[in-house]
This record gives C-alpha cells, structure tokens and sequence, in this order.
C-alpha cells in the first residue's frame, strides 16, 4: 500500500552519541517508530558498520525508491527530508486512491494549515447532490495510529464499493468525506522534531509558545472547563473560537455543505467511543439513540479481535472538556457525532507498535461501518 521509506546509516557512533540525548531524539534518528503503516522504520543503523566507509547515510522515500546522500551527524538535514517525504507519502497515497478509483473517488481542498500545508479531503460519491458523512483524523498531531487508520479506511472504502453490499449501499445513497489529516504542520512537527506535540504551529501573540489545542477550539463552550487559557499549555484553547485555520477551513465547508449527517473524528489513545457533550455534563437530546449505536459499534469492533471499548457521553467517558469538534458538530445539527479514542488503554499509549497498526484500522472500521449503517438508515 505504501512505498518503502526510510533511511539506513552506515556509521552507528553518531546514533549512538545520541543515546544519551533523551529517547524523543534517539527514537527519532533511531529508529523505533515508523511514520506510517507499510513503512519502513527510521532504520538502525548496522552493527560493525566500517569506520571506513564514511559516516553517510541514503534517505529513500516514495513508490519509486530515490537515493539521496545524508550525513548521519545532520540531524537538521534529516529532518527537513522526513517532513517533505511524510508529506509526499501521504498525499501519493490519496492521488492514488483517486488515480485507482476515478469514477467514485476525487480529492478536494478545504484550505491550507498556518504553514500553508493543502488540507485535502477525500470525496466518496456515486453521483448527485446526496446527504454525506464526514470523517477526520490527526487533529492532534502525536496521535500517529489516527493518521494511518484513516489512510487504510480511505481505501477500504473505495476497494469494497461494488463488493460489499453494506458499504455500496451506504455510497448509494450518501457521500462520505474523508480527511486525513487534520494537522497537517503539528503532524509534520511531531514526526521531525517532538514526537509528543499535540497542537497546531501558530504563533501566538504575546507569548513565546507555539500552536493551540485544535480540540479546544471550536464553538462550542469555548474557553470553559477542560481547556486552558495559558499558551504554553497543550490544552490552550486559543484566542478566540474558530482562530486555528485548520479548524475554520473544516466549520466553513460542513456549513457550506449543508447536508453532512454524521461527523465521525479519530483520535488515540483509551479505546473509546464517545458521543456529546463535553463541555456540559448535560445529556444530549439524543442521548438514549447514540448511546445505542455506540454499543453496537464497540460490540462490532470487539468481533474481530477482542479489542474492549468503553461508551458514552465525553463528559462522564473522560473528562469535561470543552471546545470539542464532535460538540459543535452536534450542536450544529449534526445529530450523529461521534469521537473514537483508538489503541491501546495506556502500555504504549501514542507510541502504539507499527504492528498494531493493521488490526487497529481493521477493528476501527467495523465500528465505523456499524455508525454509517445506522446514519444511512435513519435519515433525518
């Protein structure tokens, strides 16, 4: 599914050194966590490399391997190479997904991140102005099982339209719009420079940190519990509503749009299935409904590997936390709006196996498939 990628140092000492640097930085120039499912990991460097053979590396990226000469003491080189390949992999993946699939897949732009990376969507239709289901992922950028759960869901989709009766039915009838990464410069921070960053890059003004919670940002009790009004924190909700352009360029094409049905996001870790509200511990109107097709969908996804999910309201699932997407989804009229916390309840947390990745997108999407099911049988 996804090109080879990585790079292989042939002098360990430099890596070695970096040893003693922290494990964010070792793992990143290491090499124990992979960027996406498929790739090749950041590669150990060979033990009982020659001295002689010079401490040079060869960075390879994309369908079509290309060599690129890398000293292994650049770090900084390094990096700037990952951040262009993670951003070339990602939307291959999606131009291929629509080169495969032209007459049911195409890809549209909803905006650009504070660092002007495209947001692009991945459209699912079969024709006609028809109600749709949007689903994103990576809104917060450590959470790299999202990111590649959603890239295997884009083709799942595509691969079983005409296959399986289910999901030709759901596209039959409605579109789903897919994007899978909501942070796309958090996303890119995170796998360059600070594996646990969490927020956007903006800048903020009158403080030296960078970037805010985009989960703490939207219109929906805005700046009450659960969020932080100092900068600095990772819960920082930023200065007003809807100020993260990553956030606007999503309120501004589901109100554009006009006949989104259900608003799916996937974030890790906990294994949860959540569902409004988490600014008030109010219960939704709908209450009694989407806690019926949580369960259904925790019990879906529990078919296939065992994998336990718990479900109900944000409120009393986690925490109170306010300027929540699926909140203003809700309250926006959305009445299916849903939040899943994927793999695992805290061994490895966000630095999940690459191994787990698979299983992970496979469970998710029964769960997803159950959620679409009930939406596409419940018009409204």
């Amino acid at each position: 599914m996804y090109g080879p990628y990585g790079f292989q140092l042939r002098d360990c000492e430099p890596v070695q050194r970096m040893r003693g640097k922290g494990r964010e930085e070792s793992e990143r120039l290491a090499g124990s966590l992979s960027p996406l499912p498929g790739l090749t990991k950041w590669c150990p460097c060979r033990r009982g490399a020659s001295a002689g053979s010079g401490r040079r590396g060869r960075f390879h990226a994309g369908p079509s391997p290309r060599h690129v000469s890398v000293p292994a003491t650049d770090p900084a080189r390094l990096a700037r190479l990952h951040s262009v390949s993670i951003s070339l992999q990602i939307s291959q993946e999606m131009d291929n997904i629509v080169a495969q699939h032209p007459g049911l897949v195409s890809k549209v732009n909803i905006g650009h991140s504070f660092e002007k990376r495209p947001m692009n969507v991945l459209k699912f239709s079969t024709g006609g102005d028809k109600p749709a289901i949007w689903l994103d992922a990576g809104i917060h950028a450590r959470e790299w099982v999202t990111q590649a759960t959603a890239l295997w869901t884009a083709n799942k989709i595509a691969s079983d339209y005409g296959n399986d009766p289910s999901i030709t039915s759901i596209l039959d009838t409605m579109d789903i719009f897919l994007l899978p990464v909501t942070n796309p410069d958090g996303y890119v921070f995170s796998q360059t420079k600070n594996r646990m960053w969490r927020k956007t890059r903006s800048k903020v003004s009158g403080s030296s940190c960078v970037g805010v919670d985009p989960n703490r940002n939207w219109d929906a009790g805005f700046g009450g519990p659960g969020a932080s009004s100092n900068p600095c924190s990772d819960s920082y909700h930023g200065p007003r509503a809807n100020s993260e352009v990553e956030v606007k360029s999503i309120v501004d094409f589901i109100k554009s749009h006009g006949k989104i049905k259900a608003f799916i996001t996937l974030h890790s870790y906990s294994q949860l299935l959540m569902f409004p509200y988490g600014y008030t511990c109010t219960q939704s109107d709908n209450f009694d409904e989407l806690n019926e097709v949580a369960k259904k969908a925790a019990q879906a996804l529990a078919s296939l590997h065992g994998t336990k999910y718990k479900v109900g309201p944000i409120c009393s699932v986690i925490y109170q936390a306010s300027g929540g997407s699926i909140d203003w989804s809700y309250d926006h009229g959305i009445k299916y709006s849903f939040a899943f916390e994927l793999r695992d309840t805290g061994r490895y947390g966000f630095l999940l196996p690459a191994r787990q990745i698979l299983p992970t997108a496979e469970e998710t999407w029964l769960g997803l498939k159950t959620i679409m099911e009930h939406v596409r049988d419940h018009p409204y």
